[in-house]
């Protein structure tokens, strides 16, 4: 059973280390940050040393057994280190830094008090399948097993009851069902610590759990996996709205490239400075939110300077096609100010201004921030439809067309 739950585990962990790994080089002040990626960094270790090949090589080269201190020590630092996690979610800064401390310390004490009593352990062959009821009898792994799993059960009681207690407050829902995920997992696990336990006060008592060993390990690995899931959510639930806004940017500014590309023929002026290859920064992965706001900037720039020739008939008449299309309200409005903009290129590319000059459709719109103004002119670039009139063009002539 170890050695089928304990590599989906490692993936879990390692992938989630992975991740975070990444962020850490952008937000390394982030305490809480650095915590939850050792968390997973730990628990990457503790299942991959207790993979039966590993576990053996390890004991091969450091000594009999010595991969259950070193694995468990591991665990002991991921109970620290996300009650760690939680204290900054949680706490003022300042008492959160005083809380890791005294975590870490109480962490450092429990492995000192695991390695003295690991060292004392008579020597036998490696068990990487049954060394816990192997050594149940033996007073020193008795007292091992009593520290070991007396702290994780504590340690997981509280997470129970802390997450569950966070999780009403939580202000995301990501965050929320994290900690929802996170008590189930600390629950689940205590089944694994019960048994352990069991297994030395049977050995006293006369009683044995040996044939509970899989379910120990289907426990352990089933819980812990829950919690690291748990933990895991808000990252991913933010890591995932980053994906969904990196791709939105991009899609908005290609939508709304012929519409800049028509402005910026008639008068290369708005532009101040020359794209970069659309195709090129979506395989370099760069963001298009800083030139999707110049792009804002460079469209509204070409409406003033065609201001003047914004013909009146020309509005009038896309007002009464357009509303005969069934469209009203933004759409009404975005549909007849790109036909005015269509309109008045044809007018700037003849030189024929309007003796009185209209006034674009949206002029009235309420656009209060500039998401409502970029969601405005991507309806507006959905209907422009540049001028048919216009003349050929040698391909490459107009700037940023390969945008």
């Amino acid at each position: 059973m170890k050695d089928i739950l304990h590599p989906l585990c490692l993936a879990i962990a390692g992938t989630g280390f992975l991740f975070l790994l990444r962020d850490l080089g952008r937000s390394r002040r982030d305490r809480a940050l650095v915590a939850l990626a050792l968390t997973y960094g730990f628990s990457a270790i503790s299942y991959a040393v207790s993979l039966t090949w590993v576990w053996v090589r390890i004991d091969g080269i450091l000594g009999t057994n010595a991969s259950v201190p070193l694995a468990q020590s591991c665990v002991i630092l991921v109970f620290a280190l996300q009650a760690t996690v939680l204290a900054y979610w949680s706490k003022p800064a300042a008492e959160a830094r005083r809380r890791s401390r005294a975590l870490l310390v109480a962490a450092a004490a429990v492995i000192a008090g695991m390695a003295v009593l690991f060292a004392l352990l008579t020597p036998a062959t490696t068990r990487p399948a049954d060394f816990a009821t192997y050594y149940a009898h033996d007073p020193f792994y008795q007292a091992y097993v009593l520290l070991y799993f007396g702290t994780y059960t504590v340690a997981e009681c509280y997470l129970a009851r802390s997450c569950w207690k966070y999780a009403r407050t939580a202000s995301r829902p990501s965050i929320a069902w994290g900690l929802r995920l996170i008590t189930v997992g600390a629950v689940i696990t205590l089944g694994y610590s019960t048994i352990r336990i069991g297994a030395v006060v049977g050995a006293e008592a006369g009683f044995g759990v040996r044939q509970l060993d899989p379910f120990a390990w289907a426990c352990g690995d089933i819980g812990a996996t829950l919690t690291q899931i748990g933990y895991f959510l808000p990252t991913l639930a933010r890591r995932t709205a980053a994906a969904r806004d990196w791709t939105t940017a991009h899609l908005q500014y290609r939508r709304l490239h012929r519409l800049w590309a028509a402005l910026d023929q008639a008068d290369p002026g708005i532009t101040l400075r020359r794209p970069a290859s659309h195709r090129g920064e979506l395989l370099r992965g760069r963001s298009a939110h800083f030139p999707l706001l110049r792009r804002r900037v460079e469209i509204r720039q070409g409406q003033k300077l065609l201001r003047r020739y914004l013909d009146p008939a020309a509005r009038a008449e896309s007002e009464t096609r357009r509303a005969a299309e069934g469209l009203t309200g933004a759409d009404l409005a975005a549909a007849v100010t790109a036909d005015q903009i269509s309109a008045a290129l044809l007018r700037h590319r003849a030189d024929e201004p309007a003796a009185a000059p209209a006034e674009y459709a949206d002029a009235e719109l309420p656009l209060d921030t500039t998401e409502d103004e970029l969601a405005h002119l991507q309806r507006v670039a959905a209907y422009f439809v540049p001028p048919s009139a216009s003349p050929a063009v040698p391909a490459g002539t107009i700037s940023g067309a390969r945008s």
